[in-house]
């Protein structure tokens, strides 16, 4: 079969012009782009390394806990504090474990549990319900830099080789380290497995260190033993009521050990893979990816057990308090007590780092988020993908954030339950609905007790500390404004990756070219029937200035889902009796229009003529259809589309308005 030789190609690049380089500072603020399709983008771009270095940088978020859990859970728990722990490590190993290695399954590429939620909701009710949880992502991941780099302040202050002068000024030195953090970033700083691979490793075997000097003093101290069970007894008793019953209302303040689980599937496109096929690679990563999930979780666990044994018999509960010496720093404490200052020390300066860059890792996921969910929206302002202005707002929030707090670890652990417990219970509901739609029972039943359990700690955690939930309105207010806002100054833009056009539809542009040289197009709301389309063609040959003799070509834009902001559009040639249709389906039809008409005269060399007729109704109304349905009055809102994307008067395509 012999090719034709068409006027207009298969496909054309969107038309949007390229943004003016601007003013130096500009450029180099917008220099480094997060890639706008987060998996596919990483996957190309990242090298890919094995399960268990991945493993070490999502630990740097996950082990880093173990800095200040121990303190927190004995202020909360008392006595209690390992029950409390024993429950949370079950929660871990036969709830998240599970939830989390289904939401790898179901996300290969990291999108996480947010995407398994995207389609639940229709529409708008869809986008409002992934800001929502944005909201809560944005709390989690905010507050992990600002309570790490608090706690990281706290080993300093209370390390006594550090000057005596920094005591007090602990709102300064979180400060400082949140600044050093945000300019490593400015820098162009990127994650790297090499840097966390040491840091993870020597402040495991550090901790590891602790717990057997501190197990033996346990078994071997006179009476250690004995003044924990008398504490039990005397604080809570015993029997269920007296042990079991505080347990479970004291673990919902331990959650911040749950915090690497969506860490670690979000890590999946940095996880090595074998295989010959897309198919045996997609299965090898997600085996890794599962193997990572499980054995962080294995160590977690046994740490956390542990180090809340040691810490609650050994350390008295005056200590834990506010003003006290292992306040925020429980294992630190002991590294001084029983190891030595010099011990005590290293302990201090590898928790620093690993705090800190427990910042690095939630910097970095924060400037994943917009770039991932908000421009397909259409929810973020163009720099929004840049790294640098990201960092900056980041930065600003986070010292604004530790100011308010006072760098108090306790404080802020709240805000952090909050925004974890909002995000596990977001990720248990869409295990729960993926199970039943799979018609697994037995795994439906157990992820609905996981949802309630989580519920139930999310529950009690704003009840108990209600200042979380407020962090996490006010992101989630923020987040909702400003991308309403942004959608709102967005409109005028094409909003159109590429425009492909099938054989006919090209077909259709060729001979209308040839016949006349021209393009004229009538716009046409909904598709009809062929005496329908002589109609329009007979009003709109009467009250536009279309050529008598001109050859017509009909333009349609079906709206669909107008809460979706951008993409590639489909132009389909269809032909009803002698009427020619161009047709596509877009968000928006003004902005599709104008996509296709400049696309047309970037292919062609043709300038087209598009024509249309007033709509009726009040100004207004049809201002807020638009915005809200992607569709009302079109001709004013494609010319001024046209207007924007192009500049030179003489180049636009005609825009003309009867009736």
């Amino acid at each position: 079969m012999t090719s034709v030789d068409y006027r207009l190609p298969a496909k054309v690049d969107s038309p949007a012009p390229p943004s003016p380089p601007g003013n130096p500072v500009s450029r180099w603020l917008l220099a480094h782009r997060v890639a706008p399709i987060g998996p596919e983008a990483q996957e190309d771009h990242t090298e890919p390394q094995a399960w268990w270095k991945v493993m070490s940088l999502t630990g740097v978020d996950y082990f880093s806990t173990l800095s200040y859990l121990p303190a927190i859970a004995a202020l909360a728990a008392g006595a209690l504090s390992p029950l409390a722990t024993l429950l949370i490590v079950a929660l871990t190993l036969l709830g998240m474990l599970p939830m989390y290695r289904r939401v790898a399954r179901e996300s290969p590429h990291g999108q996480g549990s947010v995407a398994m939620l995207e389609n639940l909701l229709p529409f708008w009710r869809g986008k409002l319900f992934v800001l929502v949880l944005l909201g809560f992502v944005a709390t989690s991941w905010i507050i992990t830099i600002t309570l790490s780099a608090a706690d990281a302040s706290v080993h300093m202050i209370e390390n006594p080789v550090f000057p005596d002068f920094i005591h007090g000024h602990e709102v300064l030195i979180t400060v400082v380290l949140l600044l050093i953090l945000g300019g490593v970033f400015l820098l162009g700083f990127s994650e790297a497995v090499a840097v966390a691979i040491p840091l993870v490793a020597v402040f495991l075997l550090l901790n590891a260190v602790i717990v057997i000097v501190g197990a033996v003093d346990v078994f071997t101290t006179a009476g250690a033993l004995a003044d924990w069970r008398h504490a039990l007894t005397t604080e809570h008793g015993s029997g269920f009521g007296g042990l079991i019953l505080p347990a479970l209302i004291a673990f919902p303040s331990l959650v911040l050990g749950l915090s690497g689980f969506e860490t670690g599937v979000s890590m999946m496109p940095l996880i090595a893979a074998d295989g010959t096929t897309d198919e045996e690679r997609r299965e090898s990563r997600l085996r890794n990816t599962k193997l990572l999930l499980t054995t962080a979780a294995v160590i977690m666990s046994v740490y956390l057990v542990a180090t809340s044994f040691i810490t609650t018999v050994l350390i008295p509960a005056k200590e834990f308090q506010p003003g006290g010496a292992a306040n925020g720093r429980a294992l630190a404490f002991l590294a001084h007590e029983k190891l030595g200052n010099m011990f005590g020390t290293a302990y201090d300066v590898s928790s620093v780092l690993i705090l800190w860059f427990a910042g690095a890792s939630a910097m970095a996921g924060l400037i994943n988020i917009i770039p991932r969910y908000l421009p397909s929206y259409g929810m973020a302002p163009d720099w929004g993908r840049a790294v640098r202005p990201i960092v900056l707002v980041y930065t600003a929030i986070s010292i604004g954030i530790t100011i308010a707090f006072g760098a108090d670890v306790n404080a802020q652990a709240g805000a952090y339950a909050t925004g974890i417990l909002a995000m596990m219970v977001s990720g248990a509901v869409a295990v729960t609905i993926s199970a039943a739609r799979a018609g697994e029972r037995s795994k439906t039943v157990m992820f609905t007790v996981l949802t309630l359990i989580l519920l139930y700690a999310l529950v009690a955690n704003v009840i108990e500390k209600p200042d979380g939930i407020t962090i996490s309105g006010i992101f989630i207010a923020g987040i909702i404004v400003v991308s309403l806002v942004s959608r709102v100054t967005r409109t005028t833009e094409l909003r159109a990756d590429a425009i492909e056009f099938d054989e006919p539809a090209r077909r259709f542009v060729t001979d209308s070219i040839d016949y006349d040289g021209e393009l004229n197009l009538i716009a046409h709301r909904e598709s009809g029937d062929e005496e329908e389309y002589a109609d329009k063609e007979r009003e709109q040959r009467g009250v536009n200035p279309v050529p008598g003799r001109a050859d017509i070509l009909f333009l349609e834009v079906t709206v669909v889902d107008p809460s979706t902001f951008s993409g590639t559009l489909q132009v389909r040639g269809v032909q009803v009796g002698n009427h020619r249709i161009l047709r596509t389906e877009s968000p928006a039809a003004p902005n599709a229009m104008a996509a296709i008409l400049l696309a047309l005269r970037n292919a062609t060399g043709v300038r087209p003529h598009a024509y249309f007729a007033w709509a009726e109704g009040n100004p207004l109304g049809h201002l807020f259809r638009y915005l809200i349905l992607g569709r009302g009055d079109t001709a004013p809102v494609v010319r001024e589309i046209i207007r924007s994307a192009e500049p030179d008067p003489s180049r636009r395509p005609g825009i003309h308005v009867g009736g």
